[in-house]
């Protein structure tokens, strides 16, 4: 959030203490402010000296305010200082009065300067005095508040804003300044602008910073803070630490760069010569101008980087570039998170979950005593103010794009921004601006969202459609239910016609409460859907939001029922957790045992414990949805979560009351309650979660499914699903780190006839591996093989398919060192095999013996990611402990280059690995999930790929099944924890049409922005991962029989398997054309659950059952099919 006038506040915390500040920027001289300051945090005391230039006034006095605690005095002759013993006037500092408000904290004293004649250039004063006001907690729904201070000089740090009244106040002018100040010699300072002079001098830090720019106010922010910068273009980006962290400033300096380019080309140049991240000693997360503070556990938060920091960053647009009329309203909060929040989702793709959750906490939380005009918007407040004043301006703002079409709304901001830059600006100047750039009149548009409270709330009644000549007709009404006046709206509406898979969208217009519409159409209509992208700001029907959190969290009044039955650690500590909630709550939640009632009550309810009596209602109100609580836990979909040492919570619809909740908490560890009361508020647009351990860790989130919508209609007794809606582009696009086209050059040649399929022994790998090791050097990685070179060295022989080779393997190795030399040897391992079949062997299909094996997917996709990340961090990255990156040899003849580099490391020993993260077969990805294999190895790998899922957006889907699919299986038989990434299987896997036309190259940088997420966090995390790993084989044994596995196995199905399955069986994810499985009329989408009279539990059972079979063997399949069992005869041919 902006921290525009920290007399105002802040980021999520603080409420309005000052509104003083919105006249335009006056056409006069400007006032500067040259100020010097003595911080002394020991005695909380500044001592200053501010020589302020006076612009041409033909009064002879000037009122100003200045904190209560501080003395001062006048040193300009001719010029009398007096202190002024009464209230301060509006008519003091040339205000309206309805404009003047005084703030309850810090106290202030108003001050006279009067003299004669003509106004001097300039005065100085002199001041000194103690500024130390303890940061204090605000309190709000359930705790989602962070604290605040007006201003504190402390030994932890230093906090000085325009609300702390350490500079004298005039009114309302924006004025330039600079700041001098000098402070302990092991401390620095951030303020606005650039900074000209930093040195040490006598023993002590002296820091200048120079604002040429019109501001409202001046910041001192100061602390014991490790420096970092890095050059973007013209601006200097800093990273001020309270904690050394190298790796945690490189991040932040990298993204902001990523994100001042894309704001630079979708607004206009950033007008400060500097942005800086600062952490601060408390939790906040506040904009200034050219800088932003952040909390210490927030700027650790990974999430932020893509979520709040963006947001922060923009401010220095809107808000701190383009100044706020606070009292016109406030309308940068909610452009804002629509060009950072939500424009980060629709990157994504996911604008329009991100638009339908801001219309569900507008739904949910604002009601008519609490609803207010966007005109009246200051700051966030309340979760109401945040819907209205966040949400609902983002919406007008969607709903504005939407009618002017993204060239235009991108160029009417652009104008905006060059017509108001450095000045307080209103929603007028926002219309003014789209006006002339769109020849359109905007009045009713802008008049009807920013003055209006209430929003629209539509239905839609039974369509009617008629055959007639030309085809149909197809009737649509459409009604405004809401209890205002109507709305004039746009309303897209979607309708899906018979064998087309694109809807067709038509646009009803309203301008009373109901619109009848007919549209002609050759092809049947089958289904009416009604703003499906949630592209208008309304009011949703309860059966358009799936049960979630929000409708609690916002409730006027809650119940939380306790369980009598539970264990007394865990009742009391419900009991504490309700009690936490309910002191915080303001007299909004009343607590009660499940005995002392005989029905629940009919507003939202908690219902605590699995042995609360009022629990088989939660049950029954949960039907509709893919969940079921179970005796040992909770099926949630796919996704079994077990009782122990976990936390549950369910939200369905209350029984009594379908616009209202009833939520199941459910908890078997005491103390994780503490924590589920701090976190739950959080997670308001969620239908359930589960989170484990005592922190709590949460592993599990989501949304239920949308049923039974009333702005939906089928117009058949057949129910079907909706056409599809046209794409959403994104208004920018934030630069990749990672250069698709770098990768894509990288498979080709890998994939090249050149390279005769990357054989053992061969040419060709013989040319890759010089290849990589190039790129390696080129990066910037240091040689971690043999004789200080690049290639671990050594020969054996091998055996497949009848043949026996003697060949010579090179792993190819490239080391970034870690900096923290209390994990010398320590490392994290990211791999992927360069090797493939060559012309086939040591694995061929029969019929493709001969031909060459380009192996792109498999695994040139692999390598590509793998020397793309070495390009990205070798320059850059600073990782605490050493990350080596090993393009490996041999793994199609049963990881032998793996398998030797964990036999013969000796200066990163096995012991002393973190994890490894192996890059196999993902070039294929094309909008899937992308699948982590073996996670099973570490309790934490779950946590850390949801986690990457949640920073990045890239979906993951964690594979159940134990797979000894490829290298990470070395690691792992070593005790290790390791993962496969993994995009799936094709039909194209050990084949010659493996070629490089066929891969995904867009979603070879999502691949690889996932595996930098979980290499930067291995490398930098404290504790050891937590090994799950069950009693392993001798390495060299289990390597020698999965060799064996890979060799002797001679038939095949023609199914390829669904690796993401979790359930018992083999789902079929495809089948072969003209394969057995094909002409035994087996389908993607059944499960085998049987081979002949042996049960199939696993992938890992159908491959050894497989195993048993010669070419030509008749078998039959057990399947299950839509819920029925069927069989299948298969006719096994030869692989």
């Amino acid at each position: 959030m902006n921290n525009r006038n920290h007399r105002f506040p802040a980021r999520f915390t603080m409420t309005l203490l000052l509104l003083f500040h919105a006249v335009l920027l006056a056409e006069t001289t400007p006032w500067h402010h040259a100020i010097a300051v003595q911080v002394t945090p020991s005695t909380h005391t500044i001592t200053v000296t501010d020589i302020i230039t006076l612009p041409p006034d033909t009064q002879t006095e000037r009122y100003f305010l200045l904190h209560k605690n501080l003395t001062v005095t006048v040193e300009t002759s001719g010029v009398q200082l007096h202190a002024v013993q009464r209230e301060p006037r509006a008519a003091d500092f040339r205000i309206p009065p309805e404009r003047f408000e005084i703030p309850h904290a810090p106290q202030l004293q108003l001050y006279r300067l009067q003299w004669s004649g003509t106004t001097p250039a300039s005065v100085v004063l002199k001041y000194q005095g103690t500024i130390h006001h303890p940061v204090q907690p605000m309190a709000e729904e359930y705790e989602r508040a962070f604290s605040t201070t007006p201003g504190i000089v402390d030994t932890a740090g230093v906090y000085l804003a325009g609300a702390s009244y350490w500079i004298p106040w005039f009114g309302d002018e924006l004025f330039s300044f600079n700041l001098t100040v000098r402070l302990p010699r092991e401390w620095d300072v951030v303020s606005q602008g650039r900074r000209t002079v930093h040195a040490i001098r006598n023993e002590h830090r002296v820091v200048r910073w120079e604002c040429p720019h019109p501001m409202e106010e001046v910041y001192l922010v100061a602390g014991p803070f490790t420096e970092y910068q890095r050059q973007v273009g013209a601006v200097t980006v800093y990273a001020f630490l309270r904690t050394p962290d190298e790796g945690l400033a490189s991040k932040y300096l990298e993204v902001t760069g990523q994100y001042l380019e894309m704001y630079r080309n979708l607004i206009g140049p950033y007008p400060y010569a500097k942005f800086a991240l600062v952490e601060n000693f408390w939790e906040t997360g506040y904009g200034m101008p050219s800088f932003t503070l952040l909390g210490p556990r927030v700027i650790r938060f990974p999430f932020i980087l893509h979520s709040s920091y963006p947001h922060e960053l923009l401010h220095n647009w809107w808000g701190n570039g383009v100044y706020v009329d606070y009292f016109s309203g406030n309308w940068c909060e909610g452009l804002t998170a629509y060009m950072a929040d939500h424009l980060i989702k629709e990157q994504r793709g996911q604008g329009v979950a991100y638009r339908r959750a801001t219309l569900q906490k507008f739904t949910d939380y604002v009601n008519p005593d609490n609803d207010f005009p966007l005109v009246k918007f200051r700051s966030r407040f309340s979760a109401a103010s945040e819907a209205i004043g966040y949400g609902k301006t983002l919406m007008m703002f969607h709903m504005l794009r939407r009618q002017v079409g993204d060239d235009q709304f991108v160029a009417a901001l652009q104008r905006f921004y060059r017509q108001n830059k450095f000045r307080r600006a209103t929603f007028a100047d926002i219309q003014t601006a789209f006006e002339q750039t769109t020849g359109r009149d905007l009045a009713e548009f802008f008049t009807q969202w920013t003055t209006r409270t209430g929003a629209p709330q539509l239905q839609l009644t039974k369509p009617d459609l008629r055959q007639n000549t030309s085809g149909y007709q197809l009737s649509v009404t459409l009604q405004q239910i809401q209890p205002e006046a109507p709305f004039l709206l746009d309303v897209p509406v979607a309708v899906t016609l018979a064998d087309t898979p694109a809807a067709v969208v038509r646009t009803v217009h309203m301008t009373e409460r109901e619109a009848v519409v007919r549209w002609q159409f050759t092809r049947r209509p089958l289904r009416v859907d009604v703003d499906p992208h949630f592209d208008i700001m309304r009011r949703l029907d309860v059966n358009e939001i799936p049960p979630a959190l929000s409708r609690i969290f916002g409730a006027p009044h809650v119940v939380i029922v306790l369980p009598s039955r539970a264990p007394s650690e865990l009742q009391k500590a419900y009991r504490a957790l309700a009690e936490k909630w309910a002191a915080d709550s303001r007299g909004r939640i009343t607590v009660h045992l499940d005995t002392d009632i005989d029905a629940l009550p009919a507003e939202p309810v908690w219902i605590f414990g699995w042995e609360n009596r009022w629990r088989p209602v939660v049950e029954r109100q949960l039907r509709d949805y893919d969940v079921a609580i179970e005796a040992n836990g909770v099926r949630i979909g796919k996704t079994f979560v077990g009782k122990a040492n976990h936390s549950v919570v369910l939200t369905a619809r209350h029984p009594r009351n379908a616009r209202s909740v009833v939520v199941w908490l459910a908890n078997t560890v005491p103390a994780a309650a503490e924590g589920l009361a701090r976190k739950l508020p959080h997670y308001g647009k969620y239908s359930y979660l589960a989170f484990e351990g005592t922190e709590p860790t949460n592993f599990v989130k989501g949304q239920w499914p949308v049923v039974h919508s009333p702005l939906s209609a089928m117009l058949s007794d057949q129910s079907v699903p909706m056409g599809k809606l046209p794409p959403e582009s994104p208004l920018a696009e934030l630069k990749p780190l990672f250069s698709q086209k770098r990768m894509k050059a990288d498979v080709y040649f890998l994939a090249s006839p050149e390279l005769e399929g990357r054989g053992l022994g061969s040419e060709g790998i013989e040319k890759a591996a010089q290849y990589i090791a190039r790129v390696f050097q080129e990066a910037g990685l240091q040689p971690g093989g043999d004789d200080g070179s690049y290639f671990q060295t050594w020969e054996q022989d091998v055996t497949a398919l009848g043949q026996t080779r003697h060949v010579t393997l090179k792993n190819v190795i490239g080391i970034l060192p870690g900096t923290d030399p209390a994990w010398a040897g320590q490392s994290v391992i990211l791999g992927a095999h360069y090797d493939h079949l060559d012309r086939g062997w040591p694995d061929v299909h029969k019929g493709d013996e001969g031909k060459i094996h380009p192996g792109a997917d498999d695994n040139a996709s692999g390598v590509a990611v793998l020397l793309e990340l070495a390009r990205i961090m070798g320059k850059t990255a600073k990782p605490r402990r050493t990350v080596i990156f090993i393009a490996f040899s041999g793994e199609e003849a049963g990881l032998l280059g793996s398998q030797y580099y964990v036999n013969h490391t000796a200066q990163y020993p096995v012991r002393n690995i973190m994890g490894m993260i192996n890059l196999d077969t993902v070039g294929r990805l094309f909008g899937k999930p992308l699948m982590i294999l073996n996670a099973a190895t570490a309790r934490e790998w779950p946590f850390i790929f949801n986690g990457i899922s949640y920073v990045t957006g890239v979906p993951t889907r964690i594979v159940t099944q134990n797979l000894d699919a490829s290298d990470q299986v070395s690691f792992i038989e070593a005790n290790v924890p390791a993962v496969q990434l993994f995009s799936g299987a094709h039909l194209d896997y050990h084949r010659p049409t493996d070629t490089p036309d066929k891969l995904d190259y867009a979603g070879l940088v999502k691949v690889a922005t996932v595996a930098h997420e979980a290499v930067v966090y291995l490398a930098g995390r404290e504790k050891p991962l937590t090994v799950t790993i069950p009693g392993t084989r001798p390495h060299a044994r289990q390597m020698e029989e999965f060799g064996k596995q890979r060799r002797t196995r001679r038939v095949s199905s023609g199914m390829v398997p669904d690796f993401s399955f979790s359930g018992t069986g083999v789902k079929v994810a495809s089948v072969v054309p003209n394969s057995p499985a094909q002409a035994a009329g087996i389908r993607p989408g059944d499960v085998i659950v049987k081979v002949n009279d042996q049960s199939v539990k696993t992938l890992r059972d159908y491959a050894n059952i497989l195993k048993q079979f010669d070419p030509g063997t008749t078998v039959t399949f057990t399947l299950l099919r839509n819920g029925q069992t069927v069989t299948a005869t298969v006719t096994l041919k030869a692989r």
